[in-house]
């Protein structure tokens, strides 16, 4: 380890965010490095690549009023990173975690590598526990637990950012942890206008006191847009594995990370992969969803809600298709359900979520939960299935068992898709058992007898 060292003329070429320069000392990768420009300013940047005689290093800031004369490097003997401390709940940061709030600096008790630490997987507890974020179609449907990475899947003029604040100021756990829940809540490559919605929304609601906020805009350099996540997962770290919180982290939007992952590596002349992507793109993207989980031995959990943006609407272009190799499951919100008025506009059919047993059920949520969710499935799917053939003969050729599921299929997506305002989860199981009481109790396969007895027979209270 060696301390700070200062180098006056080594930068030998600049070209956009990328500062290349003559290797005159001793530095790793990643290392942190402060650029002095002869205009009198001080930018971050951090060594991006080296070999024996040169390095090139990634200017966090704008470069402009940098020159090849006047600038020099103050290397620095650690990567970066970032202060972190219990009172960062209710603040507001910029990309690079700086407080932009009016407030003051953050008392740091740590300082952490924003990189994280790979979590070795003998240390991984299955995740477990329900984490209520007031979506029916999510609570009920496809549950999120605690220590699980659930990517929503939107697309362009799609409500992702409302149902994202919405999320924000309604999750909660049940029981008696609530004290112990935070959210990270992070906007990337937002324009200032809903970088603003997001702070005024949680201020508004109260939720700010309990939520750690970044915000990424869309005018700052790309370089930032890929520092922000990381910035935010070593806060979310620190609150969990640290402070031992129960920790949702929420990224909006993905796309544009994975964006500003195209734009750098095209910059460093790489090799582009499909759809000029980076080829490493899936390791990329692993590194921040893998910081996701539960550890053995340690009180709190790290879960992770990251939203993306399908380019044209398509579930296999490479964003929504890396994240969903690496993550348990997704929440995909539907084009068509949305010109219907249909709030939130979740596809339930395409949706999954992998760990849902492991966190519902018995001791978990409700006793009567999984079977619910599993009969609402199978009877939605064949709606669908009836709402075709519909379209094809009519409704007045159908027998009367799949006309009874055609208006299953009305109520399921105008009563308990649709909502007004947050749910608790009994809310939602009121709403389904509604739903299905208009169905002839021999198609009710996924229930058992005493349950249609006790939900769904005549005068039965759910």
């Amino acid at each position: 380890m060696f301390a700070d060292l200062l180098l006056e003329g080594a930068v030998s070429r600049i070209e956009g965010p990328l500062l290349f320069a003559e290797r005159e000392a001793r530095v790793g990768l990643n290392a942190a490095v402060e650029i002095l420009g002869s205009d009198g300013g001080t930018r971050l940047g951090r060594v991006a690549a080296l070999d024996e005689t040169s390095m090139v290093i990634e200017v966090l800031q704008p470069t402009a009023g940098l020159g090849l004369t006047g600038t020099s490097l103050r290397l620095r003997p650690e990567p970066l990173l970032f202060g972190v401390g219990p009172n960062m709940l209710g603040r507001v940061f910029d990309s690079l975690g700086r407080p932009i709030d009016g407030g003051p600096p953050v008392s740091a008790r740590a300082r952490m590598r924003i990189e994280g630490l790979a979590i070795n997987p003998s240390w991984r507890a299955l995740p477990r526990d329900f984490i209520e974020t007031g979506v029916s179609a999510i609570d009920l449907m496809n549950s999120l637990v605690r220590g699980q990475k659930l990517p929503l899947f939107s697309a362009g003029g799609l409500p992702h950012d409302r149902l994202a604040t919405e999320i924000a100021q309604r999750a909660r756990l049940r029981g008696e942890q609530r004290e112990e829940f935070a959210i990270v809540f992070v906007g990337m490559g937002v324009s200032h206008d809903t970088a603003e919605q997001f702070r005024r929304a949680m201020e508004s609601s109260g939720a700010l006191g309990h939520t750690v906020l970044f915000l990424n805009l869309a005018d700052e350099p790309g370089m930032q847009r890929l520092l922000t996540p990381r910035y935010a997962l070593t806060a979310a770290e620190y609150l969990a594995f640290v402070e031992g919180r129960h920790v949702l982290v929420i990224m909006t939007d993905m796309t544009n990370y994975c964006e500003a992952l195209r734009e750098v590596s095209a910059s460093h002349g790489e090799i582009p992969g499909r759809k000029g992507y980076p080829g490493y793109m899936y390791s990329d993207l692993a590194a921040l969803y893998e910081r996701a989980g539960c550890i053995r031995g340690v009180a709190g959990t790290l879960t992770q809600l990251p939203i993306l943006t399908m380019p044209g609407d398509d579930i296999g272009h490479p964003i929504p298709d890396l994240t969903g190799y690496i993550t348990e499951g997704q929440i995909v919100l539907d084009r068509e359900l949305d010109r219907r008025g249909i709030y939130p506009p979740i596809k339930v059919l395409p949706s999954l979520s992998r760990l849902m047993d492991a966190g519902t059920g018995e001791g978990y949520t409700h006793a009567d939960h999984p079977a619910l969710a599993h009969q609402l499935f199978a009877a939605y799917a064949r709606a669908i299935r009836v709402r075709t053939l519909a379209s094809v003969m009519g409704e007045q050729g159908l027998p009367d068992a799949d006309r009874a599921f055609l208006a299953f299929g009305q109520r399921f997506e105008e009563q308990l898709l649709q909502q007004a305002a947050g749910r608790t989860l009994e809310q939602s199981m009121e709403e389904g058992w509604k739903a299905l009481r208009g169905l002839p109790r021999t198609e009710l396969t996924r229930l058992s007898d005493a349950q249609i007895k006790r939900y769904l027979a005549e005068g039965a209270d759910a």
